[in-house]
């Protein structure tokens, strides 16, 4: 493992060699010249030129490269996209992480296509959950239900959802690797409504909350972020089939999906995000929203 030994330290310690050194520093880089491996699998990359780095070090020194990408990278999200959907164009470095995150990832796969040709494979994934995520994106839902009461529920309850377990994300590009599988895959699990997940989060922590469905339209009109104001929720409209991508071609391919259950206790049985990954949407904005609307005494 390469990289600068401070999230999580200790979670692979005796697990793995660490070879300690910052990705973007050409010195730090050269600590792995000079070795081989049967595969490079690229994790956390963003940059177009971080990543040309890491090819000019491991170009002669890997069989196979892995490189994690994101389904942010198709041009249309407001169908369901297939790997042979239009990707980004990275036309300029001007503008927002988030706003250059789908071009830049797409500018990445390049490169990587480029040097490796037939022994590079690229994962797509869709929204990663599961145990020691730094997010609360989907935490936040298996805690806020098993507190119980009055929960605001966003959006409607068929509005799909699409997401996959960090655990059955690495098992896949494991199984890629092992067996030489070269291509372009979307990994992510199957689309679902929003209010399986929730059934689900009642079920597993044994919870009987109140679920108040809220319309998208009356949480924009509240002054929320469209863009998950309330966590996995999407408000903007016409924004359904960013949750509806298709993975035919990694099911196919060996990728296995396991029960949400096992995801939902998983999260409840680990560690919380670490505080300043929590998003804006406390308990206390959600019951100001609920009192705003006229929702929040009992039935």
């Amino acid at each position: 493992m390469f990289n600068r030994g401070i999230t999580n330290p200790g979670l692979f310690a005796g697990r793995a060699e660490l070879v300690a050194g910052d990705r973007t520093n050409r010195s730090d880089l050269g600590r792995l010249a000079g070795r081989s491996w049967d595969a490079a699998v690229d994790v956390a990359a963003y940059h177009p030129s971080v990543v040309g780095q890491s090819l000019a070090v491991l170009g002669g020194s890997v069989r196979r490269y892995l490189f994690v990408s994101t389904v942010s990278v198709y041009a249309d999200q407001r169908r369901p996209n297939d790997e042979s959907s239009p990707v980004l164009e990275l036309s300029s470095e001007e503008g927002s992480f988030v706003e250059l995150y789908g071009p830049r990832k797409a500018a990445c796969e390049d490169l990587v296509r480029t040097a490796f040709g037939d022994a590079a494979t690229v994962v797509r994934p869709g929204l990663i959950v599961g145990p020691h995520d730094q997010t609360d994106r989907f935490s936040y839902w298996p805690r806020r239900i098993g507190h119980g009461g009055r929960v605001l529920a966003p959006g409607a309850p068929a509005d799909p959802l699409q997401f996959i377990d960090v655990r059955d994300l690495a098992r896949f590009m494991l199984r890629l690797t092992e067996y030489g599988t070269g291509g372009t895959f979307n990994a992510t699990g199957p689309s679902l409504p929003f209010s399986e997940l929730l059934a689900t989060c009642c079920r597993v922590c044994g919870s009987r909350p109140n679920l108040v469905w809220v319309p998208s339209a009356a949480l924009v009109e509240a002054g929320l972020d469209p863009w998950m104001g309330v966590p996995l929720w999407i408000g903007e409209p016409g924004w359904e089939a960013a949750n509806q991508v298709v993975v035919t071609r990694a099911l196919e391919a060996g990728l296995s999906v396991r029960p949400l259950d096992e995801t939902v206790r998983a999260v409840l049985e680990g560690p919380p995000p670490p505080a300043n990954a929590l998003s804006s949407f406390t308990a206390q904005r959600e019951q100001e929203l609920l009192e705003a609307l006229g929702l929040h005494k009992q039935d």
